[in-house]
């Protein structure tokens, strides 16, 4: 019997609305996966549907969890990252991302910037700049369209389309990616990814809900760290990650639950703690 795996889950804590690390936590664990926060800001709420939002920059706290670690010479399995609060923060977990990993370690990158074709609030372009710098030494970026278009400094339009547009982000298959929000069959969703160690790319999709649907993409990109740290092949962590979406979107419709709450996925989670990985 083996140990858990263990990641280093760097994002924003938001207290009300199912998002960062609301989610990041309990799917991870549910996944068999211990999961080590290390929030990069308090906001009361999330930032979609919301207003007057109190936020708490947590800069001095985040330099000094991972110099702590450091010194207890901690190594993680997997390093997650999400939303953080400024380029500084960005750039200070690039810099430390050497201490923490271990032999065989994975470094997944959510490049939370946008969606929709617009910057999240409070979104910079030396932001923009530096989470292009972080996604250079990850093993793995999950952007949906829009940080797509961010990182390859393009417009929507212009870039390709599936899996030509999932080998474009490789760095010449330096990382493996895995792009959100795509669409090649009618009435299905989900995503396009490359592998790097095979060089294989695909798609997999799962139907599609209309609506957006706030914590969606901190679900999915969740699922698939998650099913990476137990070994499975990215496809199969894509594929259960659009899958268990799609079910939580449906679930949050059945029960008539707010969209801006985020999704209804803690009754679903057992469909993850019970697969075997």
């Amino acid at each position: 019997m083996n140990a858990a795996p263990r990641v280093a889950a760097i994002h924003d804590l938001s207290c009300f609305g199912r998002c960062s690390l609301t989610v990041v936590l309990p799917t991870l664990s549910a996944m068999g996966v211990q999961c080590c926060p290390v929030p990069a800001a308090v906001l009361s709420t999330h930032t979609g549907g919301f207003d007057d939002i109190v936020r708490t920059d947590l800069t001095g706290q985040l330099a000094g969890t991972l110099k702590q670690w450091e010194g207890l010479k901690l190594s993680f399995d997997g390093v997650y990252t999400g939303y953080m609060a400024s380029a500084e923060q960005i750039r200070l977990v690039a810099e430390r991302l050497p201490g923490l990993k271990g032999t065989g370690s994975i470094t997944v990158v959510d490049p939370v910037l946008g969606d929709q074709g617009k910057l999240y609030r409070a979104i910079s372009a030396e932001m923009v700049q530096a989470m292009r710098e972080l996604c250079h030494v990850a093993d793995v970026i999950l952007p949906n369209l829009t940080e797509a278009a961010l990182l390859l400094d393009k417009d929507l339009g212009e870039l390709p389309q599936g899996e030509e547009l999932a080998r474009q982000l490789s760095q010449g298959g330096r990382r493996s990616v895995v792009v959100t929000g795509v669409e090649q069959r009618a009435g299905q969703i989900g995503a396009a990814w490359y592998d790097r160690d095979s060089g294989q790319t695909g798609v997999e999709d799962a139907p599609k809900i209309d609506g957006a649907y706030h914590g969606s993409g901190d679900l999915f990109a969740s699922v698939v760290t998650g099913a990476l740290m137990r070994e499975a092949h990215l496809s199969e962590g894509v594929g259960q990650a659009a899958s268990f979406v799609s079910n939580c979107i449906q679930r949050t419709l059945d029960v008539g639950a707010p969209r801006r709450e985020g999704l209804e996925f803690e009754a679903l989670l057992g469909q993850l703690s019970q697969r075997q990985w």
